[in-house]
């Protein structure tokens, strides 16, 4: 029986791997948090490696509150880039897979077309640098890692932007929700399944990959199919970034290009919309 680690257990990623675990019951799964192991402590780490005997480490922990970042800057530099060099390093030494999921924040979504996994990286905020920097030092530490970068995640688990609009749309008769800022949402629920298949079905190659689910959308268009599916009237109104100024700032156009993942992993990718249909679906 394979012992597969999953940090950051309890968020939005980490308790859908818990649910997908499900279908794998000859894997051991293990799930931390910060109470029960601190990756940012290289010594802890080593001792907690060392004790399970784990064949996948699969790291899902991250500071990903945007704007607050941007003056909780160490902070979010100990849990995005500190510890994923830590974890890394560990998982090298004791011949560990390791698997660590990043961002389209990393790029300044200033190209017009889907993005490559090596187009230039120019973060624009500080949670993006600190993402970027976590996977420099991923792969300076482990050149047989497995990155992930993925986008617009939600759940039905954990505080994200489908609950914030349900209930937004429940407590107001207008919103006006950002229609130029262009990406694709990711339901973390085939996230998880994607990162099991390519960790236990699926040989292992390392490198750097996208994932998100198919298909394109604005933080609007977003709005509109959420608003939708949950038969609620609201109002939404389009605004431009500039009516709605944030601490972070966020990159114009973050669609990433999957062709990569799809050629490796011979894995088929979930449109958006049919992914929320059934994400809210639990939600009801």
């Amino acid at each position: 029986m394979s012992n597969i680690l999953i940090t950051g257990g309890d968020g939005q990623l980490g308790s859908e791997l818990r649910k997908a675990a499900s279908l794998y019951p000859h894997i051991h799964f293990v799930y931390t948090d910060k109470a029960e192991l601190d990756i940012t402590d290289s010594h802890a780490v080593n001792r907690f490696l060392q004790d399970g005997k784990f064949k996948y480490l699969i790291n899902c922990a991250a500071y990903t509150a945007v704007d607050k970042a941007e003056t909780e800057k160490e902070a979010a530099f100990a849990i995005n880039a500190l510890a994923p060099g830590i974890l890394a390093g560990a998982c090298r030494q004791l011949g560990i897979n390791f698997v660590h999921v990043s961002t389209d924040f990393i790029f300044d979504g200033t190209l017009a077309r889907p993005l490559l996994e090596d187009d230039d990286a120019n973060p624009l905020s500080v949670y993006g640098a600190t993402k970027l920097e976590g996977e420099l030092k991923v792969l300076a530490k482990n050149p047989e890692a497995l990155i992930l970068r993925t986008s617009w995640v939600y759940s039905s688990f954990g505080n994200n932007f489908v609950k914030t609009i349900l209930k937004l749309c429940k407590e107001r008769e207008v919103l006006g929700i950002i229609f130029d800022q262009i990406g694709t949402p990711t339901y973390a629920a085939d996230l998880a399944l994607a990162i099991l298949a390519i960790t236990i079905d699926k040989e292992w190659i390392p490198g750097v990959y996208n994932y998100s689910n198919e298909g394109v959308a604005s933080w609007y268009d977003f709005a509109i199919a959420i608003r939708d599916n949950a038969g609620l009237k609201t109002r939404i109104n389009p605004i431009e970034t500039q009516q709605y100024p944030t601490p972070a700032v966020r990159p114009k156009y973050s669609v990433l290009n999957k062709k990569k993942f799809k050629d490796t992993f011979k894995l088929e990718i979930p449109y958006w919309r049919d992914s929320l249909k059934n994400c809210m679906e639990l939600l009801k």
